[in-house]
């Protein structure tokens, strides 16, 4: 990997970090694609440079994640069940689910149809809880279930966590928001937990190319994060679940 390429994927995770199209996925893509070889390194460079992208919510939400323990209870409390199941299931993450492009264009080609099924058939409901303080414990616990299958490259926690919120009764606003803010001890941990056990193996250079994804990451995720918050004024996810679908396929047929 070059500084280009460095540059490259952090474009990439900025975008979709947020975006219900799954960040690990298009990096997974982006990777096969431009014939780099998924090394550990390669691994742990797509991880860590989300918190990239998880600086940028930081920034834009930093009075939401200081006004007292209230929402910071229910974050927690929504991350519990993927700090356990990563935990877990860290090396059959790692070993299988990060190295195989099957398994992303599944997960993708099936996350897709499913956010759009469940536009249809569910969506966004009048009555629905509105405002982060309106969440409820057992809403955050859902919302947190539904964020453990994105362990699976492809899934998109983003996704996950969006639909476990309108399925709870959230608004959409409300939900993408907390998404945003689970996030972050989501993603921190996962970095933190990565880098801890696998940074002694990095190279000199390899931390240079770190703090270029990273740095990229976070400038691309603010624009990310405002494009998302207008979108979903006036649209459903549908259109994403067609890209999904389309991206997919299309990298079905490159692959083949």
């Amino acid at each position: 990997m070059n500084l280009i390429q460095a540059c490259i994927f952090g474009i990439v995770e900025g975008v979709t970090e947020f975006l219900p199209i799954s960040s690990t996925g298009h990096l997974m893509l982006a990777s096969r694609s431009m014939g780099i070889i998924q090394s550990e390194f390669v691994k742990s460079f797509e991880i860590a440079i989300q918190s990239g992208a998880i600086l940028a919510v930081v920034i834009l939400y930093w009075k939401e994640l200081f006004k007292g323990l209230d929402v910071w209870k229910k974050i927690l409390t929504a991350f519990l069940p993927t700090a356990v199941i990563g935990a877990l299931l860290y090396k059959v993450i790692k070993t299988f689910f990060l190295g195989s492009i099957s398994v992303v264009l599944w997960a993708l080609f099936l996350g897709g149809i499913a956010l759009i099924i469940f536009e249809i058939f569910h969506g966004e409901k009048e009555d629905s809880s509105d405002g982060l303080t309106s969440i409820s414990y057992p809403q955050a616990l859902i919302i947190g279930f539904f964020q453990s299958i994105a362990i699976i490259p492809g899934v998109s926690r983003a996704a996950a966590t969006i639909v476990g919120g309108l399925a709870a009764g959230l608004k959409r606003k409300t939900i993408v928001e907390f998404s945003f803010l689970l996030a972050v001890p989501t993603m921190c941990a996962a970095t933190a937990l990565d880098l801890v056990k696998s940074a002694h193996a990095f190279k000199a250079d390899q931390f240079l190319l770190l703090g270029v994804g990273f740095i990229v990451s976070f400038l691309v995720a603010l624009l990310a994060i405002k494009f998302l918050l207008i979108f979903i004024k006036k649209h459903t996810f549908i259109p994403f679940g067609i890209y999904r679908i389309l991206v997919a396929a299309v990298f079905w047929l490159k692959f083949k």
